[in-house]
Formats: C-alpha cells, structure tokens, sequence
C-alpha cells in the first residue's frame, strides 16, 4: 500500500486502530472477518515471510504472530508491516495472507513508480477524491484489474487475470469463454498467378 506522506502518520494511526478490532476465528461463527490460514505449510511460510522482513529492516506495526485466544488451527493476527525497502523481500513478493506493506510516496510519479515496479500485476486500487488523477494512475497501473476508490467488485461481464508473472489468462466475460475454444487459421490463395513461389 502506498500512501501520500501528508496523509501517512494518520492513516498509520488508524490503521492500525481499525487492524485491531477485527474478530478472528471460525469464519461460520457471527461476527467473525478473518478466519485461518489454509494450511501449516502456508501458515509456516507466511511467518518465516514476515520474520525475513523484519530481518531485512521492516517493522511490524501491527500483527505478526498467532492470536493469544486462539492456541489451535493457523490462525495468524493481521500484520502491518512499514519502514522497508524497496528491496525487502516482503515489499517484492506475494504474500497471500493478512498482511499488508505500507511506504509513503512524495508525488504521483513517484507512487506509480513503485507500483509498477513489481513482475506481478494482477490488481490495483488508487483512492483519492480526485476524479482525474484517478482516471490518469488507474490507466499508468501495470495491472490487469483496477479499482478505483473501492476494492475487490468482481462483474462476470468484465476479464480477470493480471499482467507480468501473476493472473495468467482471462476469466469472466467473453475473454474467459475464449481460454475454452480453439482457434484456427485457414488461409486461401486468391489469384490467378501460380502459387509455385519455390519453383525457379
């Protein structure tokens, strides 16, 4: 997540107010937003992930660890991780988990910079009350879906599937009935010269 450094400190704040009401648990029971993880070899992977950050100068502002109420399944509390690099290892990867990076950006070039500097693209989201700069950075998104001032509406009229190295193919709409056709040339030779171009 990429935030304007005039709005990073309060939204820091809040962020992290908000993380810390969310009810985790079994996601049949009411009142329950974050459920487990799907597995212990994905639950063991995100933590070495979220250790390997910290490692390489992250933060955890928020998260990180098991939920103390909770001592059975692959429960994860959300993470807010800020303060990396560029090149940190959980800024470049999918993480595929609760947890979120944060940086603060100076300009507009400078966040769509970022954003794009990453070999997967499968979704974006640019939030601002600015109409026309949304419509400018969703189109300099390198990204196969893009929301604007919303996240995660999915139309079964409209693709999905992502650029670069993630969302391969198109689902949904017409292009995702496309992946289940094949698709054939036929070429035919209209003239009345003879085709032999190999004959000298």
């Amino acid at each position: 997540m990429l935030v304007e450094e005039s709005l990073y400190p309060a939204l820091m704040e809040r962020l992290v107010t908000e993380t810390a009401k969310i009810r985790i648990g079994n996601g049949l029971s009411d009142g329950t937003l974050l459920g487990p993880l799907v597995s212990k070899g994905q639950y063991d992977k995100v933590l070495s992930m979220i250790e390997r950050g910290r490692q390489e100068g992250a933060t955890v502002a928020y998260g990180g660890k098991r939920p103390v109420d909770l001592d059975t399944g692959f429960f994860l509390e959300p993470t807010i991780l800020t303060d990396m690099g560029e090149d940190n290892f959980v800024w470049r990867e999918e993480i595929f988990a609760p947890v979120v990076c944060l940086k603060p950006f100076k300009d507009e070039a400078d966040a769509i910079r970022m954003a794009n500097d990453s070999r997967f693209g499968l979704a974006a989201a640019v939030m601002s009350k600015d109409e026309a700069r949304c419509e400018r950075v969703a189109r300099a998104f390198r990204a196969g879906i893009v929301w604007i001032n919303c996240s995660q509406p999915t139309f079964t009229e409209a693709p999905w599937g992502g650029y670069k190295q993630s969302g391969i193919g198109r689902e949904l709409g017409v292009w995702g009935l496309n992946n289940y056709l094949e698709v054939k040339q036929i070429t035919a030779f209209d003239s009345e010269d003879a085709w032999g171009w190999y004959i000298k």
